[in-house]
């Protein structure tokens, strides 16, 4: 096994021991289809965890989308983004001059790849999912042969809070829900909204 794999295997095993995740397949079951996980962001740690969810042989398949201007700023990041998870990197600066986003995205669907995606754009550190990026939308249109199927997090923000060192020690759960695909005629806003509700479905009912 290359060093690679070990070390993906080693963060797997990791997320999963931290957090006992508890992968909870709604409407869903994991496929090899190209698909779009896309799923609220409240840590750095979100896509791991989503990732470490997947069987082994979906995993190889999956490639997590994430900001350059974080995980491209220090060697021991871009290893891991780029040799362990394969992560598509993409700029987010409005002023970018790089390649497409959109495009960069869809090489990995076109390639029979899955990603892993945060339509909110950055981390969420309130309560609920912030309005959608556009992106999203985009990508349902150009690549109606990939699903969307929305993930819910819950308590992974909770383990590891903004700015703390040591994990607090709580169980968090993956709930994977229902495909959804965009429809003819529906308005970029349209789908947004229900791409929004479909992953807020997916949230425990409030105390």
């Amino acid at each position: 096994m290359s060093l690679d794999r070990l070390a993906a295997s080693a963060l797997c095993g990791f997320a999963k021991l931290l957090t006992g995740v508890r992968a909870l397949w709604i409407g869903s079951a994991p496929d090899a289809r190209p698909r779009v996980y896309f799923a609220n962001h409240r840590s750095h740690g979100d896509f791991v965890l989503i990732w470490a969810s997947l069987p082994p042989h979906l995993r190889r398949l999956t490639r997590p989308v994430a900001g350059a201007d974080y995980w491209l700023t220090t060697p021991l990041k871009r290893y891991i983004i780029n040799r362990v998870f394969r992560g598509v990197t993409i700029d987010r600066r409005p002023d970018r001059h790089g390649p497409n986003p959109v495009e960069q995205m869809g090489e990995a669907l076109a390639a029979g790849e899955s990603l892993i995606l945060f339509p909110e754009g950055t981390r969420n550190l309130g309560e609920g999912v912030q309005p959608f990026k556009s992106g999203i939308h985009h990508l349902a249109k150009a690549h109606p042969e990939a699903e969307l199927i929305p993930v819910w997090i819950e308590n992974l923000g909770r383990v590891m809070p903004k700015g703390s060192v040591i994990p607090v020690p709580l169980l968090c759960s993956l709930s994977f829900g229902p495909p959804l695909a965009a429809q003819d005629n529906e308005s970029r806003d349209a789908f947004l909204a229900r791409a929004r509700a479909a992953l807020l479905d997916l949230a425990p009912p409030e105390d």
